[in-house]
């Protein structure tokens, strides 16, 4: 065979083949894209994932801690299950954080804490609001409220005719006695009475405070000795400065429980207080907190933190 030609043979039946076998892939190719695809064993498909809901806003467990100690809180409670909807509203509560039992800063955590901090932020739970507590001088704390700086004292603040003139209160939540609190073992003085007819003797008690008024009302103001707080008072009491304090039961009880080897209460009652939270005048927050407070006292509740703290309910 001419040598030639067989080449150009060769080299068309090459051709021919090289032609056919890429015909045959792309009719393959187009057979597969034109016919469905033949079903691999059937994984179920993952269901298509429903737009996630938000979770229900629930009571924060435990707040978190400013570096001024103050807890910190979100929104506690739910829209569902609120006595009244405060839809998350901040509630500024101007707070002392130096009037035992209501409030103060723990020395050996650095966080405050009281009855204050427990009752308040059970009532948002029951509002649906954001507690915010502020730290602010007792000697201004009733008019910074009045003046909108807050929208609430608390503080343990008794209930008068000349306070009502400026602020708005709450329902109560304990009625108070003002007692004569003494270094342990006093024998000079068994009652206020005792007190005032030994004229050497000289009393301690926070200034602006009801206590204050109840001591010019037995004695001249020479024989009183005002503080800013009553943890200096009661220093004063325990360094013999003093030689008793007039305070309410409730507080001087803390003070109890602080030094119970050092201080007694001497003598029966002076006064009869009832305290509650302070709103600016016409706040829409007071009927809230007192269906609350009512819910409080209904459950219990109120009674139970009340003899935690003060050890009796009322």
């Amino acid at each position: 065979m001419n040598s030639k030609r067989f080449f150009v043979m060769v080299v068309f039946l090459v051709g021919a083949l090289i032609l056919g076998a890429c015909g045959s892939a792309q009719a393959d190719a187009a057979a597969s894209e034109a016919a469905p695809a033949e079903a691999a064993p059937e994984e179920a498909a993952p269901e298509e994932a429903a737009p996630e809901e938000a979770a229900p806003e629930e009571a924060a467990a435990e707040p978190t801690y400013g570096e001024n100690g103050i807890p910190v809180y979100g929104c506690l409670g739910t829209a569902e299950d609120a006595l009244v909807d405060l839809n998350c509203r901040e509630v500024t509560i101007a707070v002392e954080n130096a009037y035992l039992p209501f409030n103060y800063i723990d020395e050996a955590t650095g966080q405050a804490g009281g009855w204050d901090y427990v009752v308040i932020p059970e009532i948002c739970e029951m509002l649906h609001c954001t507690p915010v507590f502020e730290e602010c001088s007792w000697d201004i704390l009733i008019q910074s409220v009045a003046d909108g700086l807050y929208d609430m004292g608390a503080d343990g603040i008794t209930n008068t005719t000349d306070r009502q003139e400026i602020v708005d209160f709450s329902d109560t939540y304990i009625s108070i006695d003002q007692r004569l609190l003494v270094n342990k073992g006093e024998t000079r003085f068994a009652s206020i009475e005792d007190f005032v007819a030994i004229p050497e003797l000289i009393l301690g008690v926070q200034s602006g405070t009801t206590n204050y008024e109840t001591a010019v009302k037995y004695l001249p103001e020479e024989r009183i000795s005002a503080f800013e707080q009553y943890p200096f008072a009661v220093q004063s009491l325990l360094s013999n400065d003093v030689d008793a304090v007039l305070i309410d039961e409730q507080a001087g009880m803390g003070y109890l429980n602080e030094n119970p080897d050092g201080l007694e209460f001497v003598g029966p009652s002076i006064s009869s207080d009832e305290l509650a939270f302070i709103f600016p005048n016409d706040s829409d927050l007071v009927d809230p907190f007192n269906q609350a407070l009512q819910a409080l006292k209904d459950s219990g509740r109120l009674a139970e933190i009340n003899t935690q703290f003060f050890g009796f309910a009322e």
